[in-house]
C-alpha cells in the first residue's frame, strides 16, 4: 500500500464519511472523548471535498486513511493571520492501525506545508483525550493554547517548518 495520499474526489464522499462514522463509534464504544457519533454530516464532507481540503489513501479494500487540510482556521484558531497549514480530520481505519499511517499523512502534510513556504503545521484534539496529546507531542507539537468550544475544550498544537 502506497503513504502516498490522493486528492479526494466526488466518488471518495462516502468513503471519508464512512470511515469517519467508524471511528466515532469505535472511540464511543471505548469511551473515548474526541468525535462525538454523528458529529460531521455527509453533507458537510461533501462541500470540503469539493473545495479541495480532503485527501486519501486507499489500499486493496478502499479508503484506509484520510486527512483535511486547510489554510486557514478561524472556526479554532480564531482570526489569527499566522503563516500556517492546518491538519483536520486525520483518519486511519481500524485495519491499518498501528501502522505508522497516522504519522505518515502528517509527514506527508508537513512537506507540502514547507513546500508552500508557511511557518506552521498546526492541529487540534480535544482536552479530554491525553492520549493524542501524547501522540501529536510525540511528533514535535507543542500546545500553544486551549480554547472553548460549546461543551468542549479544545488544545491548540503546532510545530515549526523552519
Amino acid at each position: 500500500m502506497s503513504t502516498e495520499p490522493r486528492q479526494a474526489g466526488t466518488d471518495d464522499v462516502v468513503a471519508i464519511h464512512a470511515l469517519r462514522r467508524s471511528l466515532e463509534d469505535w472511540m464511543a464504544a471505548r469511551g473515548i472523548d474526541q468525535w462525538p457519533v454523528g458529529s460531521v454530516p455527509l453533507e458537510r464532507i461533501a462541500a470540503q471535498v469539493a473545495d479541495g481540503q480532503w485527501w486519501v489513501v486507499r489500499d486493496d479494500d478502499g479508503v484506509v486513511a484520510a486527512v483535511r487540510l486547510v489554510g486557514t482556521d478561524p472556526e479554532y484558531w480564531g482570526d489569527d493571520d499566522a503563516s500556517a497549514l492546518y491538519v483536520h480530520g486525520l483518519m486511519v481505519g481500524r485495519r491499518a492501525s498501528g501502522s505508522g499511517l497516522g504519522r505518515a499523512l502528517v509527514e506527508w502534510a508537513d512537506s507540502r506545508a514547507r513546500a508552500a513556504g508557511v511557518t506552521w503545521l498546526r492541529l487540534d484534539h480535544r482536552a479530554s483525550n491525553p492520549h493524542l496529546d501524547d501522540v501529536y507531542r510525540s511528533w514535535g507539537f507543542e500546545p500553544v493554547a486551549q480554547t472553548g468550544r460549546p461543551g468542549f475544550e479544545v488544545v491548540l498544537m503546532q510545530r515549526p517548518l523552519t
